[in-house]
């Protein structure tokens, strides 16, 4: 049994998924599609999931978490739930790219396929994938209007909202779903492979900075 969570989007996402061999199956979730919820609503979330699912955190083998790229405040709180969750049960928490679990939900087809998220500014997330579903490129952040590529099908809500600028076909899935975040992760997870450090994918340098050193005052 495994939690899955995600807070790299707007949508604050939670899900216990049963992983049966290569079979995954979410059992219970929670999402709300609001940027400015995360640091609320996760945890709540979380035991939501866990109660419709018919168990509790003790009955948790590990925990799976989007690590983006995403904006900085919503991501921090999603993380730093899997850190706690996976400190006070002892349980392994394993780090997932978020756009890599868009793609695992995308449905199967002939053609490559980007996703793209909305990172505000102006600007999306996004990386690209073959038709099989493995990364080729990215993840990168930039404005849409300079992304040139000859790919016509895009997932997430960055391709919603930027569909004429770039000229593709939006597909779903919109955002991260548990089960998605549970495919990247199934074969550490039924290897029980130690998880990767659990490191957020900002892809932007901070906005704040360093004050200067103050002014020196010389008397006149």
């Amino acid at each position: 049994m495994v939690l899955a969570i995600d807070t790299s989007t707007p949508a604050v996402t939670a899900g216990v998924v049963a992983l049966d061999g290569g079979l995954v199956e979410t059992r219970g979730e929670r999402v709300t599609v609001d940027p400015r919820a995360h640091g609320e609503l996760i945890t709540p979330h979380a035991l939501a999931a866990a109660e419709a699912a018919g168990v509790t955190f003790k009955d948790l083998d590990a925990i799976v978490a989007g690590v983006g790229p995403g904006p900085f405040t919503g991501l921090r709180a999603g993380l730093a739930t899997a850190a706690a969750l996976g400190h006070a049960l002892g349980i392994p928490v394993y780090p997932v790219c978020s756009l890599d679990a868009l793609a695992a939900d995308v449905a199967p087809g002939d053609n490559a396929f980007l996703v793209l998220t909305d990172a505000r500014r102006r600007e999306v997330y996004w990386a690209a994938y073959d038709a099989a579903g493995r990364r080729t490129d990215g993840p990168h952040v930039q404005r849409p209007a300079g992304l040139e590529t000859d790919v016509k099908v895009a997932a997430g809500d960055g391709a919603l909202l930027y569909a004429e600028v770039l000229d593709v076909r939006p597909v779903e899935p919109r955002f991260p779903s548990p089960a998605g975040l549970v495919k990247v992760a199934r074969s550490a997870l039924l290897t029980s492979e130690p998880p990767a450090p659990l490191t957020p994918l900002y892809l932007r340098r901070p906005d704040a900075a360093e004050p200067a050193a103050p002014k020196r005052v010389t008397a006149s």
